[in-house]
């Protein structure tokens, strides 16, 4: 397991999902301005390092609906995606600022199932990927709230940043949550819950494991990372399931220190992204 933690200082494509929760405060819901800019300077120090970087960021409707002004999270498909629409925007143009201090370019991506099980939809985005890669520019990459249906949507970001870690062939994934990693059982419930640091493989029982967020803002429990972990796995990507309170824990991660549970990438020649998002139903 040790030699698994170093060899993460030698991973050059990096994918970084980040949440709802983590880029808003609990009390208000409104952008964690200081915790967005923490981020957006350990992202470009690793593309300085000159490390492949893509951020799968959360948020549009979180922020979408306290700038409406609703108090509750919507339930209703229209109003979750007028929340995004308001909230997308607003989302990039405070990325685009902070990058901006720090003399780094970022972009935008929106994405739906149907990029990925289209043909054509599917070659054009990773092309994309990789011509902004070969720029030096940071992808942004979010659901495509304002368009999904239930039939096209991901659902999770979880889901997506897995995915796009498949597209891209990217050799790290970091999913940053408001836990620590993966337990036995819900650490919040149960206080005799063990804290898993390192995942070799991704068994029934481990997937068994998996139990679904309270927050407000979020979508993705622990069965959504699990699911997200086989995804990556299976792709060729370690996976790193950690606490998003502190961002540098990214650096601790890509440091090889034992932060956040670690999932073993073991690509499977046989896993095929195509069928697997053709026919699975996502946690």
């Amino acid at each position: 397991m040790l030699d698994s933690r170093a060899a993460l200082k030698d991973k050059n494509r990096i994918v970084v999902k980040i949440g709802s929760s983590s880029l808003t405060h609990e009390a208000t819901g409104s952008i964690n301005l200081s915790k967005m800019e923490k981020l957006v300077r350990v992202l470009t120090d690793l593309r300085n390092q000159g490390k492949d970087v893509i951020l799968v960021s959360s948020g549009a409707i979180a922020v979408g609906r306290e700038t409406i002004g609703l108090k509750d999270k919507p339930t209703e498909k229209v109003i979750k995606q007028a929340c995004a629409a308001v909230g997308q925007a607003r989302l990039m143009m405070v990325y685009q600022k902070l990058f901006a201090e720090y003399n780094q370019i970022p972009a935008q991506i929106l994405m739906t199932k149907y990029t990925m099980i289209n043909d054509i939809s599917r070659q054009n985005a990773q092309n994309t990927f990789e011509a902004l890669l070969n720029m030096g520019v940071i992808p942004i990459v979010n659901e495509n709230d304002t368009v999904s249906t239930d039939e096209i949507e991901f659902g999770d970001n979880d889901t997506l940043s897995a995915i796009v870690a498949a597209l891209i062939n990217a050799d790290m994934l970091i999913l940053l949550s408001d836990i620590d990693g993966l337990y036995t059982d819900d650490p919040r419930k149960n206080p005799e819950a063990e804290f898993i640091d390192y995942v070799e493989e991704i068994n029934e029982k481990l997937s068994e494991m998996g139990k679904d967020s309270s927050t407000s803002v979020g979508t993705g429990g622990m069965a959504t990372k699990i699911s997200a972990a086989k995804i990556a796995t299976n792709s060729g990507a370690d996976m790193v399931i950690a606490n998003g309170e502190d961002v540098y824990i990214i650096n601790e991660i890509i440091e090889g220190k034992n932060v956040g549970t670690l999932f073993k990438a073991h690509k499977n020649e046989e896993f095929e992204l195509m069928d697997y998002l053709k026919t699975k139903q996502y946690p």
